[in-house]
């Protein structure tokens, strides 16, 4: 069973920066994917972000050149750092960790609330 805990939503006024924290109860190494995604209320959960367990990393075009995902391997800990915030950026995100399989497991956080003022 892998847990996950998202910290470091927030307010923030546009053009500024958050950085939101992922602390994984198990090494990095029994993981595959790493992801985040985001959700508003009376949409689909929307993904923002993932790094592979070989490092790679891949963004979705809203946030591409504005947000990195990085990890922490001696901390289990997965970061997003997001600049150039935007009251579109608003939204609860959550933390994912897939671990592939003949039926991959999912994993997620409880999420955390980003809300960036205009």
């Amino acid at each position: 069973q892998v847990q996950l805990v998202e910290s470091g939503g927030g307010l923030v006024q546009a053009g500024g920066s958050l950085r939101l924290s992922c602390a994984v109860s198990v090494s990095f190494a029994s993981i595959n994917r790493m992801g985040w995604y985001r959700q508003v209320p009376g949409k689909g959960r929307e993904w923002v972000a993932s790094i592979t367990s070989g490092g790679s990393t891949d963004y979705a075009d809203s946030v591409k050149g504005r947000f990195a995902i990085s990890r922490d391997n001696a901390g289990n800990t997965v970061y997003l750092q997001m600049n150039s915030l935007k009251p579109e950026d608003t939204a609860v995100y959550y933390c994912n960790a897939v671990i592939y399989g003949y039926v991959p497991d999912t994993y997620w956080g409880q999420g955390t609330q980003v809300t960036v003022s205009s």
